[in-house]
């Protein structure tokens, strides 16, 4: 059951040196509030690639030290007697302090603060040594991978084809996302999707017809739950679920190397989840819902009508419909949830600065629905572009999750799965059956 709330979160910000796990939750909210600041209400994926970044890195810094986990990438493992926590806040302190060198002071201020609060003496002194180097691998790692290289979108309006829509006809934002190497993937059109529906075809007049009546901005068929619906994740999602996990792993007193692999786990797969779905967008560039109403007329299907002056409720993201950014990033962060907490059972309370409310989720299948009508009701993507995002998004953290963030073996080597995560039923995708 979903439940709506005017309630919080608990605090997960509070930091003592009893409670070493609390570093990883601290540097995740002050790396959440780097990255929204820097890009401030830009609509596109890239706030999960820097969150992905970071998250890895502490993972890598973490679990190099207190064992239990296969490392990302590295085979590097720390001094046993080291500070995991002064390795967490170092690592993320130099990942973000690369990507955002504009926020140095505040960073340095803030790492200042975390080492401040941890004993001073060899331990910490080792632990802020090999936070350097995890933080270092992961930046030698990204080098070259294509960030903010230029990838024009070069297809020419016809109909089904995208183009900028209004009222500020931006430009196909961040198409370097389509190329940007994976952090987990082999490549971005690993978990590619087969095409959208073809315009002749029943499925998309079915898809205009919904979006049509339930997405416009007046005159919808909407109830005032479903506009609050999309309202709810009209905004930052990847941010949304930062603020939920943290608080997750705060209610339920996960210690350091949990709670940095359910970040690394969760932001590792959002960040591919982003790639693949910009792939996606990329390759077969389809027209947004308000495109598709306005110019129905040019469609060649008799079962679809034009309306000229439609209007969404959302602003439509400078970016194709096909597939959904917000619910291939939700489908991947909630099956990445499942496969590491080992049940279907998330239990998140995810809160919405939109509309000042908090929902709780006890299960994936409830969050995917939710985000999967959203985009619908808020009139910027068809029902075939949000499900197929979500079904892709599992994919790709189901995969993420059988090839990182593994349990070790006893004797320390080789990655294991248990029975529980294999039970794991996958989450749905709304109103997808199969």
């Amino acid at each position: 059951m979903t439940l709506t709330a005017a309630t919080s979160p608990s605090d997960a910000g509070t930091r003592t040196t009893a409670a070493p796990a609390a570093v990883v939750r601290e540097w995740n909210a002050i790396a959440t509030d780097t990255i929204k600041t820097s890009l401030g209400p830009r609509p596109s994926g890239q706030v999960a690639i820097w969150e992905g970044f970071v998250s890895v890195a502490v993972y890598n810094a973490v679990v190099g030290i207190e064992g239990g986990y296969a490392l990302y990438k590295w085979h590097e493992r720390g001094p046993a007697k080291a500070s995991s926590a002064a390795a967490a806040a170092t690592a993320a302190h130099d990942v973000l302090l690369t990507y955002f060198p504009a926020f140095k002071e505040r960073l340095d201020t803030a790492y200042a603060d975390s080492l401040a609060a941890l004993p001073a003496g060899q331990a910490r002194d080792r632990g802020v040594d090999y936070g350097k180097r995890a933080a270092a691998r992961i930046i030698e790692l990204r080098e070259g991978d294509g960030r903010f290289a230029d990838v024009p979108f070069t297809a020419s309006p016809a109909p089904g084809v995208w183009r900028p829509t209004p009222p500020a006809f931006q430009p196909f934002i961040d198409t370097w996302l389509a190329r940007l190497r994976p952090l987990l993937l082999a490549s971005p059109q690993q978990f590619r999707p087969g095409g959208p529906p073809a315009l002749s075809s029943a499925r998309y007049a079915e898809d205009v017809q919904e979006v049509k009546a339930m997405g416009a901005k007046t005159g919808s068929g909407r109830s005032a739950q479903q506009t609050e619906t999309a309202l709810f994740f009209s905004g930052n999602l990847v941010e949304q679920v930062q603020t939920a996990v943290r608080d997750h792993a705060t209610r339920h007193r996960l210690g350091i190397a949990e709670t940095a692999r359910l970040f690394a786990a969760v932001n590792a797969s959002a960040t591919d989840a982003v790639v693949t779905a910009w792939d996606a967008k990329f390759h077969y560039g389809s027209w947004r819902p308000i495109t598709a109403i306005r110019l129905a007329d040019t469609d060649g299907n008799p079962a679809t009508t034009a309306d000229p002056a439609w209007e969404p409720l959302l602003l439509t993201p400078p970016h194709p419909d096909y597939i959904a950014g917000h619910t291939t990033v939700a489908a991947a962060v909630a099956r990445a949830l499942t496969g590491v907490l080992g049940t279907s059972r998330i239990d998140l309370y995810v809160p919405s600065e939109v509309t000042g409310t908090t929902r709780f989720y006890g299960s994936a299948d409830g969050l995917n629905r939710d985000v999967v009508d959203a985009r619908v009701w808020g009139g910027v993507h068809s029902r075939t572009a949000d499900v197929t995002g979500c079904r892709v998004g599992t994919h790709v953290a189901a995969w993420a999750l059988d090839h990182y963030f593994q349990p070790l073996a006893k004797d320390g080597t080789q990655p294991t799965r248990t029975a529980r995560q294999d039970k794991v039923a996958e989450p749905k995708c709304g109103d997808d059956t199969d």
